[in-house]
């Protein structure tokens, strides 16, 4: 499920001619905040409705470099959720070559702003995220995930 395509620009690239760390996770930021716009728990929720997401663990995998001037499709390839918290999986394809360039796996809690604690979905939501798992299951894949014991359904 394609969220976002990035070019890499000259400011995200380090001494060593390719994308640097700090921006392969920025440009998964951007990308999973797509997401959770789509499931009303991102920028827009946070100042409307108070409640948004934080991230409690994240892991990322470098595979292959990304150069400047490439392009990257940022897709999500894995989702999945209980009541508290949203558990997904981000993938960087160079859009080009084709290949895999680094994934982004993240737990983050469900949080009520005006009270700065963790609380439960709305149902609205919940609704949302299964819809998507539920259209998306046959591509999402599970294998090699790091916090899918951390769900608790």
């Amino acid at each position: 499920m394609l969220l976002k395509t990035e070019k890499v620009i000259k400011e995200w690239t380090d001494y060593n001619g390719h994308l640097n760390v700090a921006f392969y996770v920025h440009v998964f930021d951007i990308a999973a905040d797509i997401m959770l716009d789509n499931f009303k728990m991102g920028g827009h929720s946070a100042k409307q409705d108070k409640k948004t997401t934080f991230v409690a663990e994240m892991y990322t995998a470098y595979k292959q470099e990304v150069r400047l001037g490439e392009e990257v499709e940022t897709h999500l390839t894995y989702v999945d959720h209980d009541k508290k918290r949203i558990h997904y999986r981000l993938s960087m394809f160079n859009k080009e070559k084709k290949y895999l360039a680094a994934t982004n796996e993240v737990l983050s809690l469900y949080v009520d702003l005006s009270k700065r604690k963790v609380v439960e979905f709305g149902q609205d939501r919940l609704k949302l995220m299964d819809e998507t798992i539920k259209a998306n299951s046959l591509n999402f894949k599970s294998d090699n995930l790091f916090f899918s014991h951390k769900l608790k359904k």
